[in-house]
């Protein structure tokens, strides 16, 4: 009898082990919610600029699906303080980075001269980063080069320093091959899965763009708890 009872213990632990995970499964992903994202207005003007441009990703056609994250989490780079490579702006000030306007409209960006620029966020303290949605320009339809986009625990990008995209396929900046494709600039902007990486600091890289040598900068938010 006591043998009878033991094989019996254990046949309903086994069994209600995937039941149990199961459970636990279904409530981590009743948690996930859409990201707190309003879209600005569409805004192309003039006539599109003929593009040649390799590894040019098609477009999706429809409005980009929204994307999941946890509850709670929030525009955290909103006001957070922004530096450049280069503090005096042709056009802009650096802090309009973060300042929420995703706008086309001229007074909305800030522009940096030509070739390899970059703007960086200090988020104050680490956060879990789920996304980050990037507006460079979205008045015209244009390509920028170069994009890569990096997190990290200090401000020197030398520790936990995670490249979360890159089309730099070249390598002109140094920073490694990217294997991320070219896109059009659009109102939707770019959305970057982190997958809830921690880090504090968020820098942005261009090398210009299909209209001209410079690069600008509409707003760069990051989702994170």
């Amino acid at each position: 009898m006591n043998k009878f009872l033991a094989l019996l213990c254990v046949a309903v632990m086994l069994f209600a082990i995937p039941v149990c995970n199961i459970d636990t499964a279904q409530a981590q992903d009743a948690k996930l919610v859409p990201i707190p994202l309003e879209l600005p207005k569409p805004m192309f003007v003039g006539t599109p600029t003929p593009m040649k441009v390799d590894r040019l990703e098609k477009p999706l056609g429809k409005m980009r699906p929204p994307f999941l994250a946890p509850e709670g989490v929030t525009n955290v780079a909103l006001d957070k303080p922004v530096t450049g490579s280069d503090d005096l702006p042709v056009i802009g000030e650096l802090e309009m980075v973060t300042d929420g306007d995703m706008e086309a409209a001229d007074g909305s960006y800030v522009e940096l001269g030509p070739f390899e620029q970059w703007v960086a966020i200090d988020l104050e303290k680490e956060y879990e980063i789920y996304a980050i949605v990037l507006w460079h320009f979205h008045k015209q339809p244009r390509v920028y080069f170069d994009c890569v986009v990096q997190i990290a625990q200090d401000a020197d990008f030398t520790k936990g320093v995670v490249t979360v995209f890159n089309n730099d396929i070249d390598n002109s900046l140094g920073l490694g091959k990217g294997e991320d494709w070219h896109y059009v600039e659009t109102n939707e902007g770019k959305l970057i899965d982190c997958k809830g990486t921690k880090a504090r600091y968020v820098r942005s890289y261009t090398n210009g763009n299909t209209s001209n040598d410079l690069n600008h900068w509409i707003e760069l938010a990051v989702f994170g708890k």
